[in-house]
């Protein structure tokens, strides 16, 4: 198995990508700690994965909350021993795509989902989980991202909220590399499924993984 005795929190887990996510890691032997808003959602994926024979344990929690993320994590590494993988899937509380150029929309709408992917989410997560993972030396911080450089027609601020998601990736990658920590984004197409971004993501997890820094995997 991949990820076998590997600790996993997966953020946004009651969501189609990281429900996925959550039952391959936890098939690959993880032990898998999952964060979300909604209790109903998380509690469904956790029992999944309980009755194929695995091990999840459930937090309802919001992640742009900076004290939330970090009692959740502390208590994670307190009760597992450690933290080998972090991977945050939640949602950027976007407006669906319109036809209308960027120019032409309202800055509040723009805007909205560029803070939750940068600013507060995943400096949070990011944050929480490479201050345990320096201890022990080992580690690796996952994000999703777009399907490459260019915007898709009428995207909007989410191009943007990645593009500021990848900036601070490369940031991190530099500076957590030196403490053994892995910190690679996984791009994806349109065309890929949860199940494909899981497989992805459960082998840039795993050990024999050794992804420089920075890097992007290719979904």
């Amino acid at each position: 198995m991949l990820l076998e005795n590997k600790v996993a929190v997966i953020y946004g887990a009651g969501g189609r990508v990281g429900r996925a996510v959550a039952r391959t890691f936890a098939r690959e032997g993880a032990e898998v700690f999952l964060a979300g808003r909604t209790r109903a959602t998380l509690d469904a994926v956790a029992d999944e994965i309980r009755t194929a024979g695995g091990t999840a344990v459930t937090t309802r929690l919001d992640a742009r909350d900076e004290q939330d993320v970090n009692a959740f994590v502390d208590g994670v590494a307190g009760r597992a021993g450690r933290i080998d993988i972090s991977f945050n899937l939640i949602g950027y509380d976007i407006t669906p795509t319109l036809p209308t150029p960027s120019a032409g929309r309202l800055a509040r709408e723009f805007a909205r989902p560029v803070p939750t992917a940068a600013t507060w989410s995943h400096f949070l997560t990011t944050g929480a989980a490479a201050r345990h993972m320096a201890v022990r030396g080992s580690g690796a911080i996952l994000a999703l991202g777009g399907p490459g450089p260019d915007p898709a027609a009428g995207a909007g601020g989410f191009d943007v909220a990645l593009d500021a998601l990848e900036g601070l990736r490369r940031q991190w990658a530099s500076q957590l590399g030196r403490y053994g920590i892995r910190v690679v984004t996984l791009k994806a197409a349109c065309g890929e499924t949860p199940a494909d971004i899981a497989a992805a993501a459960a082998l840039v997890a795993a050990d024999r993984a050794h992804a420089p820094a920075p890097a992007t995997v290719n979904v």
